[in-house]
């Protein structure tokens, strides 16, 4: 799967267009949000497994990841221009094990991603170099990760409030869940592995996956895909809630198929969700698009 990517800058062809990926097919896809028009923009060579899209209207560019082989050290990321031309891989096989949510972080001008089986929260430029590993959860595991616990899947960045938030997902349905966030800069003295600015935001959630944020009212949004009532859901949360006061997470939709990607239209006042088993993108006032993919979002 990949987050869903709406766009919504003017004069371009790409204006108000969901972008999304198609696992199985390793398909990069458009579509209005109504789900008419759909086209197929990139139709890749093997089976890289793409799964975390973003899209970077300002400079015409798509970028999306490719897990590749989980038990392999082989996963990049790749970008192209808006309609599929210039393919180019700019974070190359085995600069990242197992690249899942990717964001951009336009100030920085840099991309941020979680490497699942790499058990690393990550970083590089737009041009992919620079790569930086920000969080190490392996304790010394070797790679590929055998716990799941120490898994990074979703990923977020808070601009304004100078931290990134990732999700560690846990075994299937176990309960052992968390969204974990730390200061986009690493303490002085300290490494990716033992650094102490780390902090639980929730835990034992069933089984949390994608993050979005909406910085205008400074709410987390994540997408769970474990068992009900708790999973299979798309939760939110106050950013700001100070430890120890947090409220419970508040679930504003239930009964979805594997909810994964999720994507939030700031300007449109939408969100964009997909779901895996049923292969459907849902729109946040129930409309359903049903193309014959399956994967991850991008608006």
């Amino acid at each position: 799967m990949t987050n869903p990517a709406n766009t919504q800058s003017a004069g371009n062809g790409a204006a108000g267009r969901i972008f999304f990926l198609d696992l199985a097919g390793s398909r990069v896809l458009s579509a209005n949000p109504d789900g008419s028009d759909l086209k197929t923009i990139v139709i890749e060579k093997g089976h890289e497994l793409p799964d975390g899209l973003v899209v970077d209207l300002s400079a015409r560019h798509l970028y999306w990841t490719h897990m590749g082989n989980p038990s392999a050290n082989d996963g990049s990321i790749v970008r192209s221009d808006l309609d599929g031309q210039n393919l180019k891989t700019i974070v190359p096989k085995g600069g990242t094990f197992t690249p899942k949510q990717l964001q951009i972080e336009k100030k920085s001008k840099k991309l941020y991603w979680c490497d699942r089986e790499g058990m690393r929260v990550m970083r590089a430029n737009l041009d992919g170099s620079n790569i930086e590993t920000l969080v190490d959860t392996s304790k010394g595991d070797p790679r590929p990760g055998p716990d799941a616990t120490k898994w990074c899947v979703g990923i977020a960045v808070d601009v304004e409030g100078g931290k990134f938030y990732w999700t560690q997902k846990g075994a299937d349905n176990a309960e052992k869940g968390r969204i974990f966030r730390a200061n986009v800069a690493i303490p002085p003295g300290e490494t990716p592995a033992n650094r102490r600015d780390v902090e639980v935001v929730y835990d034992k959630l069933p089984e949390p996956i994608d993050l979005e944020i909406d910085p205008a009212t400074r709410t987390l949004y994540w997408t769970d895909r474990g068992d009900p009532p708790r999973g299979n859901t798309v939760n939110r949360a106050p950013l700001d809630s100070p430890s120890g006061k947090r409220k419970e997470p508040e679930i504003i939709f239930s009964h979805l198929m594997e909810g994964i990607g999720l994507a939030l239209d700031h300007k449109g006042g939408r969100m964009t969700r997909q779901e895996h088993i049923s292969q459907r993108i849902e729109l946040a006032d129930g409309r359903k698009l049903t193309p014959p993919v399956r994967g991850r979002l991008s608006p």
